[in-house]
């Protein structure tokens, strides 16, 4: 009996000082501030619950390039999202493993921090509900969270890196999901030649470029207004149709008949670098793009008041499509996109 109660009182005391003498690791994560140009639109409010921070960001980007993130470990987001092409991608249909075709363009990720609504027919709100998307969709890495948490947790590089950016939590699925959304946040492109001629930083714009601004406030400043030049708005252009039956545009989200075949209004950020262009790359240039406006878009009972009003077209001379573009090539910033400057 002595003898029981002796082991007891071991067991008790090892206990003790196992609970008093751990304590919580607490890792040192500083909060980035985010360089918000002036006049930029107001912050996506899901940044203020997941700002980013040092280790956060490092873990975003370390995942971002990742090719486990899918079934068979050939491809990553960088793979649609390359950062020559504005984090776009060059193909008129996203590509996912073994060659699958998606539904549309893979979109380019920049200011997202500032966007209201994400993808082309606006069906996620918040940066961090995006990224179990790709992981699970067929036609691009098709794999689970389940699956990528698996692969994660065999490299403990990954396992100090999550630890550090959420406060000893481990790998987690909603780590995956803010981390890569913090990462994406700091994709802010606002450095081109506009920017600075609008910044008084020494540069103008060549002739055509000023006559090209002039056309743009004039006929397109309706849909790609702000300092991220769209208005965010979903809009039917009357652009060619995508022949997948499972495509609606934004009805797919709504359920509504006049949202058919209306798509989120693109930024024309850095546009010199994300072609092929539309929802599903139906124009490879920036050319083919303004002829077809100019000679008459499609006929659609939800057809965008501002070309029904002008017998579905934006007419346009040989003279201003080339100024416009010239002035576009003015919103092409080459250090986001990590070319010589």
């Amino acid at each position: 009996m002595k003898k029981t109660i002796q082991s007891i009182a071991i067991i008790l005391l090892f206990t003790g000082c196992s609970t008093n003498d751990t304590e919580p690791i607490i890792y040192d994560n500083p909060e980035l501030t985010l360089n918000i140009p002036i006049d930029f639109p107001e912050l996506n409010s899901s940044v203020y619950n997941n700002m980013p921070t040092q280790y956060g960001v490092e873990l975003g980007k370390k995942l971002f390039f990742d090719r486990q993130l899918s079934a068979d470990n050939t491809i990553s987001c960088s793979s649609c999202h390359i950062q020559e092409s504005a984090f776009a991608d060059h193909n008129p249909k996203a590509i996912g493993i073994e060659g699958r075709i998606g539904l549309r363009n893979a979109p380019p990720v920049q200011n997202m921090a500032f966007m209201q609504f994400y993808n082309w027919d606006g069906n996620k709100l918040q940066l961090e509900n995006q990224p179990l998307v790709p992981i699970i969709t067929h036609e691009e890495m098709d794999s689970s969270i389940l699956e990528v948490i698996g692969k994660l947790e065999s490299d403990p590089s990954y396992i100090e890196l999550f630890n550090k950016a959420f406060q000893g939590e481990g790998i987690t699925a909603n780590g995956i999901y803010n981390s890569i959304a913090q990462y994406e946040y700091t994709l802010i492109s606002s450095n081109s030649k506009y920017d600075r001629v609008k910044r008084n930083e020494g540069e103008t714009f060549t002739t055509s470029e000023a006559q090209g601004y002039a056309v743009f406030q004039n006929k397109c400043i309706s849909c790609h207004s702000t300092e991220l030049f769209t208005d965010q708005s979903f809009r039917n252009i009357g652009f060619p149709i995508n022949p997948d039956s499972e495509e609606g545009g934004r009805a797919r989200i709504t359920g509504l008949v006049e949202d058919y075949m209306r798509f989120r209004v693109p930024s024309l950020r850095n546009i010199e670098y994300t072609a092929p262009y539309g929802s599903f790359g139906q124009f490879a240039t920036l050319e083919d793009l303004l002829d077809y406006l100019d000679n008459g878009v499609l006929e659609a009972d939800n057809l965008d008041p501002i070309l029904k009003d002008n017998n579905n077209r934006i007419p346009l001379t040989a003279q201003e499509k080339t100024d416009l573009i010239a002035f576009m090539k003015t919103l092409s910033d080459a250090e986001f996109l990590g070319l010589e400057y």
